[in-house]
């Protein structure tokens, strides 16, 4: 489907949890969120659903989110159900890589194309202070069992305060660059002032070719992260969220106030 500015919209975000077992400094506060109740998160049954339509209309790029998807249980039974829609060109995954050693053959086994691991520093120290309570050792593992499994491609998520020369992402860089992964440099956002820029080394933040929609765990449909705009696929029905969505997105994303990184996925 196009949107009223021409824009081709196939590539669909899906949260999966508002869950996380980090506490990243730039996405959430230290005590943690008030989290959904079970009720109100989407089964598998209702995301391969969403997933299903979604490929009706013409949607091919499929990637799933959090908070942290892999602290959903049972996800690899959700990869799988999602892998087996007839039509989905590009099946990804964002993480933080702590539990990914854990999960990679499974999630390869389940049919999931590539993975997208977030590393904002290879120092252990700094990484605790960023993310309040990670241990990078794992994150280094499950990126050694994610490379080791295939995936048909792995990036790298690096968030920066504006340069990518900045101390750590220099390490990351030269870390992504011996292991052969690609790298991405996100420069810090905030939706309530509606600040946000191109991705280095990737497509987001350009706002005239911007091609997606996001979906929240409780199956709000989001056209724009800049936007307080959201449809309800249990309200609406699914096909009727995804019109109503791609209708109002918007030219230029401007600011939100109801949206949080946490919960839509980034």
């Amino acid at each position: 489907m196009f949107d009223t500015y021409n824009r081709k919209i196939n590539y669909l975000r899906v949260s999966v949890t508002d869950r996380c077992n980090l506490r990243c400094v730039y996405c959430m506060p230290e005590e943690g969120v008030k989290l959904l109740k079970h009720e109100d998160i989407l089964s598998f049954d209702e995301i391969t659903e969403v997933v299903k339509i979604a490929v009706e209309l013409g949607f091919e790029k499929i990637r799933l989110t959090g908070g942290e998807p892999l602290v959903r249980k049972d996800i690899t039974e959700l990869v799988k159900m999602i892998s087996s829609v007839k039509g989905i060109k590009d099946f990804g995954l964002t993480t933080n890589g702590i539990f990914l050693k854990r999960f990679a053959k499974d999630l390869k086994d389940a049919g999931l194309h590539r993975l997208n691991i977030s590393l904002d520093t290879t120092h252990p120290e700094e990484y605790r202070k960023i993310t309040r309570c990670g241990e990078l050792k794992y994150v280094f593992e499950g990126i050694e069992t994610a490379v080791k499994t295939g995936f048909k491609e792995i990036k790298i998520n690096t968030v920066i305060d504006r340069f990518s020369d900045e101390k750590n992402a220099r390490t990351v860089a030269k870390f992504a660059e011996e292991n052969s992964l690609k790298i991405r440099f996100i420069r810090k956002m905030d939706l309530e002032k509606g600040t946000f820029w191109n991705v280095i080394g990737g497509e987001g933040g350009k706002c005239s070719i911007c091609n997606r929609l996001r979906v929240s765990s409780d199956g709000m449909v989001t056209p724009c992260l800049f936007s307080d705009e959201s449809f309800s696929v249990r309200k609406l029905g699914v096909k009727e969220a995804f019109i109503q969505a791609i209708n109002s997105k918007p030219e230029k994303g401007v600011m939100s106030r109801a949206h949080k990184f946490y919960n839509i996925g980034g």
